[in-house]
């Protein structure tokens, strides 16, 4: 069968005249199809899913009540655009409660359709073709992608164990930093789990002064902070006039799949954002957005959140140390990173983080992320789906049998 004529109009950014004739496969794609396996080869035995990235709970019941209220509100029906004055006002109050940020919910605060759209619109705003982007790897890649799809460049910043998972802005080239206007940052770091100290951010402020570079900082995971109390990029003087930080309610507020989050900051780029969007979307369902705002009203709800996932990960540690594995808490999110084993006692050998990973799924039903961008990781999620304690340790209890009985080596 002969290609369609529009199989020459595709655009260069997806893959030009070859889109879709390409092999490769998504890594989650593989992990996807891995598991469908492992489920047909072994019916019998339970799939232990750590791979999964979205809490397991639903919003809280006072939350859902709210939206279940304003979905039958006349006034709720309509376009929300750049957003309503609750969520923004609600947004402002809980950066203020939180972290001491002081914000003009008016200029500094815009709400967004989940934080993913951001990294999305955020190159936009700034980047041209030629233009380039920092981006720490591992990490989420949209804000790259858009960079890319703008005719940018994108110049990765391998966040190494060896530097604290901290990237290297010292080592950056004088070549790259001239054309550089965008560094994203994320901390609490998905997925190595490191939060930031205050001196990286200031030093990180310096550099983009120096650089005259904007920071877009991505604190999804900003509430599930273990070794400190969560922290904003934007609490640290300077920071409000080098950039702006994007907050997500899936993570700390159980609202995943809500699509729920905002941008705040300095209220030029705020504004420049909102154009930007203007022109994308026309903003999130009135009623979801007051539903949110009732969320960030409550400071109790990201605390209990915070402590289950603290106490899953306490248990997964402890499992995975007893199997041989160098673990430890890490700073925050719901993930644990983790170097994969070179092999297995049996001879069994991995020649990356996919390699075992894919093992483990084929092999024992253990599902888990592989990260091979910075070395061979592995990421284990504790949002898998337990009821309560007693299911949580008979999940770990399980995992410990298996992890065991392989006996990687390391």
């Amino acid at each position: 069968m002969s290609d369609p004529y529009f199989q020459q109009l595709f655009a260069d950014r997806i893959g030009g005249a070859n889109y879709g004739k390409g092999t490769e496969i998504y890594k989650f794609e593989k992990i996807k199809r891995a598991k469908r396996q492992a489920l047909a080869n072994h019916p019998e035995r339970e799939l232990l899913d750590f791979g999964i990235g979205e809490n397991d709970s639903m919003a809280p019941e006072s939350v859902r009540q709210v939206m279940a209220a304003e979905i039958n509100k006349q006034e709720n029906r309509g376009y929300a655009d750049n957003g309503v004055a609750e969520f923004k006002e609600a947004a402002a109050g809980f950066m203020q409660r939180e972290f001491g940020v002081e914000l003009d919910p008016a200029t500094e605060v815009n709400h967004t359709i989940g934080s993913k759209p951001a990294y999305a619109m955020l190159p936009a705003v700034f980047i041209n073709p030629g233009d380039v982007t920092l981006i720490t790897v591992p990490g989420y890649p949209v804000a790259g992608t858009h960079t890319m799809y703008y005719g940018g460049i994108v110049h990765k910043l391998p966040l190494l164990a060896e530097n604290h998972f901290f990237p290297d802005l010292e080592r950056i080239s004088p070549d790259i930093l001239a054309k550089a206007k965008l560094l994203v940052l994320n901390y609490p770091n998905s997925p190595t789990g490191k939060t930031a100290t205050t001196d990286f951010y200031k030093r990180a402020i310096d550099f983009a002064n120096q650089h005259q570079i904007v920071v877009v900082q991505d604190a999804a995971h900003a509430m599930l902070s273990f070794d400190q109390e969560p922290t904003s990029f934007l609490a640290v003087p300077g920071a409000k006039e080098v950039g702006v930080e994007v907050h997500s309610m899936s993570k700390g507020f159980d609202m995943i799949g809500w699509r729920m989050g905002w941008v705040c900051g300095n209220p030029l780029i705020v504004q420049a954002f909102s154009d930007v969007k203007d022109n994308s979307d026309s903003g999130q369902f009135i009623a979801t957005q007051k539903a949110a705002a009732a969320a960030l009203d409550d400071p109790s709800i990201p605390k209990i959140i915070r402590e289950k996932y603290r106490r899953r990960m306490k248990k997964l540690v402890g499992v995975l140390k007893r199997c041989g594995f160098d673990c430890q808490m890490p700073g925050g999110t719901y993930f644990l990173y983790t170097p994969a084993p070179r092999g297995l006692a049996d001879g069994t050998t991995f020649e990356n983080g996919e390699a075992a990973s894919q093992y483990l799924i084929r092999e024992q039903s253990i599902c888990t992320v592989p990260w091979d961008d910075a070395g061979a990781f592995l990421r284990f999620s504790v949002t898998y789906v337990a009821g309560d304690e007693a299911a949580e340790d008979a999940l770990m209890a399980e995992t410990e049998s298996r992890l065991k009985s392989l006996a990687p080596v390391f």
